[in-house]
């Protein structure tokens, strides 16, 4: 989910661009245009890539003039909330990101069954979007995470990346490298440098969906699997504390992990990675286009090694379908038609597939995308641990309604000192239970 980043932007920051339409009277159309013109809304969750879709959308409208696309991007928490008082609010989203389970909102989703790019996706990645043999969702893409790292700040400290596939490997590189920093050995070509790692714990999505998933994406097959599931168990939680070890003990926070919990995205990464304050942070390649943005030259330097599950499963990342675009069936005929138009200009044309690879970043979820090579640095990386089979599940897709949300404070509790360890897993048992019962 999910993830769900502008730089410079704030978490909870709503960046709203309406892009004007061709026409000249102030006549409006039934459906919200000028001169009869359809009006689209679409609000999605992956504000990492509002400007590039605000582009999309407007190369789109300058060939069908006949068409307004209005884009709404969220970053942060709030993304459901807000959708649900869309959805209830007539004509005021037509395509939207599921960002809840899809029976949550089968009322507001359209068969997309028919459409053209149904044929050429992925096995697999429509699963999720499923249901009774039709499909409701369009996978966006293919995104993975891991641990993003600086190459050139491993390579000044004679870190050979490639050895790192073990936890302890990993374990013991990012205390050579804090050594090394402490020591003021890398400051002077590295004037900004502060800490290995930096963990955005304020954002619930990474404690509560991303390093929460590790451990349970090796207890359960598949989010479909977990979804069936009344509990879990949390068998591998004494290596899920590892893994909380190994990306907080190297922070500046080390000392007090309860300012982890003020610690957001923009600190993470506009603040964090891509400005070399830090070498590391658990992301996926979602982050390209905004490091990118920030400097080309450091978006080329970046690399991503396994999320390791000590004992358990150390030289893999998690990927899977973050993301699927839905098209609201309780719009008009006239919009719904002029959405699926899109989507499918966007996914599938010549034109929308270089916007997909260059400008988003992604990894295609489709596989008519021949000829077209993947640019993004961390792509081409989440596309090498495929090749290799080097993955794990993202069954995090399969949390009950509210999970993120909750699984979140109770790491920030254990952060804030609120409770140990055992107590921070028997909350995340105990939390998963009572909100799949309701």
């Amino acid at each position: 989910m999910r993830k769900k980043v502008l730089c410079a932007m704030l978490a909870a920051a709503m960046v709203t661009a309406s892009l004007a339409g061709c026409g000249a009277s102030d006549k409006s159309g039934e459906n919200g245009g000028k001169n009869g013109q359809v009006t689209i809304n679409l609000y999605q969750n992956k504000s990492e890539i509002a400007s590039q879709l605000e582009a999309a959308a407007k190369t789109y409208m300058e060939q069908n003039p006949d068409v307004k696309i209005n884009v709404e991007s969220i970053q942060g928490n709030d993304y459901n909330t807000n959708l649900k008082a869309k959805l209830l609010n007539k004509d005021s989203v037509d395509i939207y990101a599921a960002g809840d389970k899809l029976d949550n909102l089968l009322e507001y989703t359209e068969d997309l069954s028919d459409q053209p790019w149904v044929e050429n996706v992925v096995d697999g990645s429509l699963d999720d979007m499923t249901r009774d043999g039709k499909v409701y969702g369009l996978p966006v893409g293919i995104e993975g995470y891991g641990l993003v790292y600086n190459k050139d700040i491993f390579e000044a400290a004679g870190i050979d990346a490639e050895k790192l596939t073990s936890y302890d490997a990993i374990d013991k590189a990012f205390a050579d490298l804090q050594e090394q920093i402490d020591s003021g050995k890398l400051s002077e070509q590295f004037p900004a440098l502060e800490a290995v790692e930096e963990y955005a714990a304020k954002e619930s999505w990474i404690p509560g969906l991303h390093t929460l998933n590790v451990a349970l994406a090796n207890e359960f097959s598949s989010a479909s699997e977990l979804w069936q599931k009344d509990s879990i168990e949390l068998i591998y939680a004494d290596a899920l504390k590892d893994l909380v070890d190994l990306e907080t003990k190297y922070t500046t926070s080390k000392d007090n992990l309860a300012l982890l919990n003020a610690v957001d995205y923009s600190s993470q990464i506009g603040g964090g990675i891509a400005i070399e304050r830090v070498a590391v942070v658990q992301q996926g390649n979602w982050i390209g286009p905004e490091v990118k943005g920030i400097s080309e030259e450091m978006s080329e330097k970046l690399g991503m090694l396994p999320i390791p599950l000590k004992g358990v499963n150390e030289d893999n990342i998690a990927t899977g379908i973050s993301i699927y675009w839905c098209v609201n069936s309780q719009s008009s005929e006239e919009k719904k038609q002029a959405s699926k138009d899109f989507l499918n200009w966007l996914f599938q044309s010549d034109d929308g597939k270089k916007i997909i690879i260059d400008d988003f970043g992604f990894i295609p979820a489709f596989t008519n995308y021949d000829g077209i090579e993947i640019s993004d640095p961390l792509s081409k990386e989440v596309q090498k641990y495929i090749n290799e089979g080097k993955t794990m599940p993202w069954v995090m897709n399969g949390f009950p309604s509210g999970y993120e949300t909750q699984s979140a404070a109770d790491f920030q509790g254990y952060f804030n000192g609120d409770y140990d360890w055992n107590g921070c897993v028997e909350k995340l048992k105990k939390d998963f239970k009572e909100l799949k019962a309701q």
